[in-house]
């Protein structure tokens, strides 16, 4: 896997956005390279046995479905999670291949690429948030960047204790 820069190629507000999650994007699957099919499936961390690598992708999957195609379109929500169940994202995640859930990721992040370049970053999304509030496109991107460096920080914490591989 080859990571994009974190410099962005223009200075413009939507492009420091955009290369800045797609450059967490990029970690997090650089996280996974060279992950056996045993490993992306293992639960290191006693206080949270959800948490593989297979499970972080996948929730960062349907993290980014949630916001662009849930909150900021208005779409009814087809994710797998449900109240009884709020978690089953990460739970199901180790019943696919890691390459299957990389590859899914990558062609939603393309597809959700897409969406960003056709929409002012002040439209207002069509759903609401917890608090009822119509965040706009700016704040979303600027919200699954954080989210996604989050992640990336508990994909090294596993890669590590995996196979000793750090950094990247």
């Amino acid at each position: 896997m080859t990571r994009i820069d974190d410099t962005p190629p223009a200075w413009d507000e939507r492009t420091q956005l955009t290369t800045f999650l797609d450059y967490a994007r990029d970690t997090a699957r650089a996280k996974c390279d060279g992950v056996s099919a045993e490993n992306a499936r293992k639960a290191l961390l006693p206080g949270s046995p959800l948490m593989t690598m297979s499970g972080v992708i996948n929730h960062l999957r349907w993290v980014e479905y949630y916001w662009f195609q849930v909150v900021f379109l208005g779409e009814e929500d087809r994710a797998p999670m449900t109240d009884e169940d709020p978690d089953r994202e990460m739970r199901i995640a180790v019943e696919f291949p890691l390459p299957q859930l990389l590859d899914e990721y990558a062609e939603q992040s393309a597809r959700y690429r897409e969406l960003v370049a056709g929409h002012d970053l002040a439209e207002r999304a069509k759903g609401t948030i917890r608090n009822g509030l119509h965040v706009d496109l700016r704040w979303i991107l600027l919200h699954l960047t954080e989210e996604t460096a989050r992640h990336n920080g508990h994909l090294d914490i596993l890669r590590e204790m995996l196979d000793g591989t750090t950094g990247g």
